[in-house]
């Protein structure tokens, strides 16, 4: 039998942490605070227009760029909530979620050799990402706990060699909301190096304490050089429809639909005509969500704080980063592989969203996308750590 050495792309990635985490929490029985996906339903709207498109017979291959119907949706949607002109036959691809979507963009625009810049810590498949386009990424650190841009980092991750910033806002894992001084001077140095920018954008309803979502895209100079990136998962707790998308000018559009033609083809048919329904609904549903989340954030980081955890107060998004110095860890990930032994819940160390991995030695990351029991039941749990 031939040998079975896998991509040599992704030789330094392996399993990814979500997949260990979660498997943990199921051979412990522990409350799984490690992976990003809330426990209960979205708007029932929602939910019964995918029920009505499968009944309707809506099972097929739907078009290769999306259902005419969400990309519509979506071009509504940029003009309702940021005042984004986008044309939905030309400027919107719907892809397999989001992750689908990063996927894409970066396999269209780098070539091997370019340099990508992200910040660090970054969703993992940022970097498995770049490196199968053959690409080099280079971070810049958003240090704990405050998680501000530091310019000059950010100055010297660009060369001649940039082609491509990958920025996250809300962002994941550290719950930061990047600032207009921040996102212009991002703006100021893609324009001078001549880089793409693509914005994932999954938490943009999900900001709190009053802020509002800026996209990158809207700032001056940068429609024609950004891709913008956002789902219905996060938005509507449709995790499991992965129905994502992209906005953008229509070549660079254009060429992430070349890409994705030969990842997935087409997907999620039902499910795209009723996230365009999701997309539609009132603004009530979108602050009520909003709102909702940030009464978790608020219970999970008591909680946290309440057993022995350093914790900043998330911006916006899923997660809480929280460090576990205070309870004499020294090693977040060997903390977090005994943590479901020790009080029966998982959390994610944040080193796996690093390459800097002594900045984030003793961090850990929770989500709060969870029913209110599950995060009391939890931080019960969490508690004992302090009589451990």
């Amino acid at each position: 039998m031939p040998s079975i050495p896998g991509h040599p792309a992704l030789t330094e990635f392996g399993t990814t942490i979500f997949a260990t985490m979660t498997q943990l929490a199921l051979e412990k029985d522990a409350v799984n605070l490690g992976q990003g996906f809330p426990d209960t339903d979205g708007p029932p709207e929602v939910l019964e227009a995918a029920v009505e498109a499968i009944r309707s017979g809506r099972n097929q291959y739907p078009p290769g760029p999306g259902v005419p119907e969400l990309r519509t949706a979506v071009a509504a949607h940029q003009q309702r909530f940021h005042g984004l002109e986008v044309d939905p036959a030309r400027e919107v691809l719907v892809t397999v979620g989001a992750t689908e979507a990063i996927a894409a963009a970066v396999l269209a625009l780098v070539r091997p050799g370019d340099e990508v810049v992200t910040f660090e810590p970054y969703y993992d498949s940022y970097a498995a990402t770049i490196a199968l386009a053959g690409g080099a990424r280079r971070t810049s650190l958003l240090r704990f706990p405050d998680f501000a841009v530091d310019e000059e980092s950010l100055r010297a991750a660009f060369s001649d060699r940039t082609r491509m910033v990958l920025l996250n806002t809300p962002h994941n894992p550290t719950g930061k909301v990047f600032t207009r001084t921040e996102l212009e001077l991002v703006a100021r140095l893609a324009v001078e190096h001549d880089a793409w920018v693509v914005a994932d954008e999954v938490y943009e309803h999900l900001l709190f304490d009053g802020r509002r979502h800026l996209p990158i895209a809207a700032l001056p100079g940068m429609r024609e050089r950004t891709l913008t990136i956002s789902s219905g998962g996060k938005t509507f707790a449709t995790t499991g429809w992965k129905v994502g998308w992209l906005t953008g000018p229509a070549q660079a559009v254009a060429a992430a639909r070349g890409v994705k033609q030969y990842l997935t083809f087409v997907g999620s048919g039902p499910f795209q005509p009723a996230v365009a329904v999701g997309l539609g609904l009132p603004d009530a549903v979108f602050t009520d969500l909003a709102s909702s989340m940030a009464a978790k954030r608020d219970r999970l980081v008591a909680g946290l704080r309440a057993a022995g955890f350093e914790v900043p107060v998330p911006e916006g998004g899923y997660f809480v980063l929280a460090d576990a110095a205070p309870l004499g860890v020294r090693d977040a990930e060997a903390f977090c592989l005994e943590l479901p032994d020790l009080v029966g819940v998982v959390g994610v160390p944040a080193s796996a969203f690093h390459d800097d991995v002594d900045a984030a030695r003793t961090l850990v990351r929770f989500a709060f996308c969870k029913r209110d029991e599950v995060l009391d039941e939890a931080c019960r749990r969490l508690a004992g750590l302090r009589r451990a």
